[in-house]
């Protein structure tokens, strides 16, 4: 008797029951599956790191992103950099005599220290030349003659100084001088001079710019470390990550505002539709179908005219309306295909014959019953007024400059793909990267809001 009881006691140790299973709700099972896939919740962490980037981002990088800085253009990502400092007035003497320069030889050389303030030129006059053409160029021109880009012209033999003060960087330049013919045609005895200007700044500049304070005493020749630009600057100047910031912001703003309004007002349209059914739905889902015939892009244009906005303006509440207005009927009928098949489920018909209202059946019974549906739909909605967004402004429609956005951004980088690629690439990856994560977390979502994929597994 002793052993059967010992054995008896052992068996139950060893095999729980189902009783001891903890109980989960729908939401705790979702949570559950949804940190399953690992894609979907990493996409969640993207998802919260972009929100942190627009709006933490600007107080952790103080950077104006509409000051333009036009001795640094279209600068590639780099680290921190630092200058010389130099007296305003130290450009001018640069120009120095051209009696330096041997008479015999055919050469260009530079008139002082070439800086990325000023680079001066001096050269022998060429014989029967009739003027002189300036290039410059970042790579050598030879073999092929391609000198770059051309920064004037010299109309007289006698004039072989020249003094470029433009957009000059702290990089190797190829300076070329092009004699001229009588008819204006160039000639091929061209003089060419390989320069590296330095990084200087003046003290003007840094107080201006505000950099520095009047009170602080600037030593002429010392060191100074400029404000750097980790992913660079754009064709004015102007720091990309401080921009990507602030057009974080705005994207941000309307891929998520525009969606809440217009799947909240399809949620409660669609679900009209569903509870009541007969002639009331089939008019309600005509007019949906009328609403997606709509053409987006005049109604866009339509809204930018209603609402004032002029050529080169930011049309940002126009994008707004006309996004809530035309974008709806997706998801009302979503919703109401979902009312259709909950309400004529037992439950439902059980609260009616216990006297239950039509309002107490749509909150209680049959909106939180479609919640994992809106869910995955604003989840997907999202990403798509985001490309709307990114599209319209794009296109010149949407957000325009000096106002930052992803989609202006992408504009103004595409006229500098070719030299500088850097103000394309960033607000393209930002905008992909978002796109992308917001899809994966909705199919994440899809997958474990669906109980019909829990009973399959």
């Amino acid at each position: 008797m002793h052993t059967a009881l010992s054995f008896k006691k052992v068996y139950r140790r060893q095999i729980p029951t189902s009783y001891d299973r903890p109980s989960l709700s729908y939401w705790q099972d979702a949570w559950a599956r949804l940190k399953s896939n690992k894609r979907s919740f990493a996409s969640l962490f993207i998802i919260i790191g972009l929100i942190l980037f627009a709006t933490v981002g600007p107080l952790l990088w103080r950077i104006d992103p509409s000051v333009q800085d036009l001795e640094q253009v279209s600068l590639p990502p780099s680290g921190p950099v630092t200058a010389t400092i130099i007296s305003p007035d130290s450009i001018l003497k640069n120009v120095s005599n051209q009696s330096l320069i041997d008479s015999t030889a055919k050469t260009v050389v530079l008139s002082g220290q070439a800086t990325t303030q000023a680079v001066s030129l001096f050269w022998t006059p060429i014989p029967y030349a009739h003027g002189y053409r300036i290039y410059r160029n970042i790579l050598d021109p030879y073999p092929d003659n391609a000198f770059g880009l051309p920064l004037g012209d010299l109309l007289t033999n006698s004039s072989t100084y020249f003094l470029d003060q433009m957009d000059i960087q702290s990089r190797k330049y190829w300076y070329s001088v092009v004699p001229l013919t009588e008819q204006g045609g160039e000639s091929n005895n061209v003089l060419t001079l390989v320069v590296e200007p330095k990084r200087v700044i003046t003290t003007t500049q840094l107080i201006e710019r505000g950099w520095v304070d009047d009170s602080v005493n600037l030593r002429i020749g010392s060191e100074i470390q400029l404000p750097w630009h980790p992913l660079g600057t754009d064709y004015l100047g102007r720091d990309m990550l401080a921009r990507l910031m602030h057009g974080a912001r705005v994207s941000l703003f309307i891929g998520i505002v525009a969606p809440i309004f217009y799947i909240l007002w399809g949620i409660l349209y669609g679900s009209i539709a569903g509870f009541l059914g007969g002639k009331v739905d089939h008019i309600l889902m005509r007019f949906a179908d009328f609403v997606v015939a709509l053409p987006f892009l005049l109604f866009m244009i339509l809204f930018k005219v209603a609402f004032g906005v002029e050529a080169g303006e930011s049309g940002i509440m126009p994008m707004l309306v006309a996004l809530i207005l035309l974008s709806w009927p997706s998801t009302a009928r979503l919703v109401r295909g979902q009312i259709l098949q909950i309400r004529e489920e037992a439950y439902v018909e059980a609260s009616k014959l216990l006297g239950a209202n039509t309002y107490y059946l749509i909150l209680r019974h049959m909106l939180p019953n479609t919640m994992g549906v809106i869910l995955v739909a604003l989840t997907f909605a999202i990403p798509n007024a985001i490309f709307t967004e990114a599209f319209l402004s794009f296109i010149g429609m949407g957000v325009a400059p000096p106002t930052a956005s992803w989609g202006s951004m992408s504009n103004e980088g595409i006229k500098t793909m070719q030299t500088a690629p850097h103000e394309l690439i960033a607000p393209a990856v930002f905008i992909s990267l978002t796109v992308l994560a917001f899809n994966l977390l909705g199919d994440g979502l899809r997958d474990a809001l669906d109980t019909r994929m829990k009973l399959s597994e």
